[in-house]
């Protein structure tokens, strides 16, 4: 997890990752964070966030929040993502992450996207699986977007996104079907369907 970092030795790097591309429902969420990297401050445990289970990306986002030299997250709804498709608004996210930073990065890593900044950046294909730094920022969007789409199904229960958090399971999809799109729905996403 840290050759990629160990390239970049003494250097301040940050990782930007996010959580929730594919959902029918619900923003994306992009985090940017720059952890330390000396040796009695690493997190084990760390890895992609779709490889842990529930209960240790809980554990690991407080840990994360509390070593990080500085992290943001930020969310770009549903709107945004039909106004300028999901990629575009991906990248916003990122880059407004990278941007809300309280600490400068020397270099940034990214999990498989570029972004238009002055930074050097590396973007690595599967990054959350291979860089410490990408790993904390998947970490973090995934446990923030959960979180949020379970306040969500609060508000809008009939969806059940609190099992599912937006994504196009079979339930989802018949929810759908059954009781029409909500505010939270990408008109981009869900047009495919025959709803209403």
């Amino acid at each position: 997890m840290l050759d990629y970092e160990n390239k970049y030795k003494g250097k301040r790097i940050a990782g930007i990752d996010e959580a929730g591309r594919g959902p029918l429902a619900g923003p994306v969420v992009c985090a940017c964070v720059i952890m330390p990297l000396d040796e009695d401050k690493l997190i084990d445990g760390i890895n992609d966030s779709k490889k842990l289970t529930e209960k240790k990306r809980e554990e690991l986002y407080d840990k994360i929040i509390e070593r990080a030299i500085a992290y943001s997250i930020v969310e770009v709804d549903e709107k945004t993502i039909d106004r300028i498709n999901i990629l575009n608004a991906t990248k916003q996210g990122m880059k407004r992450a990278l941007d809300g930073l309280k600490a400068k990065p020397d270099v940034v890593l990214i999990d498989a996207v570029k972004l238009d900044t002055d930074l050097p950046q590396d973007n690595i294909i599967k990054g959350d699986a291979k860089s410490y730094n990408i790993a904390s920022a998947s970490i973090l969007a995934k446990v923030y977007r959960d979180r949020l789409m379970k306040k969500l199904s609060v508000k809008y229960p009939q969806y059940n996104f609190a099992r599912h958090k937006g994504y196009g399971t079979k339930e989802h999809i018949e929810n759908l079907k059954k009781y029409g799109k909500c505010e939270l729905h990408r008109e981009t996403f869900i047009k495919n369907f025959k709803i209403g």
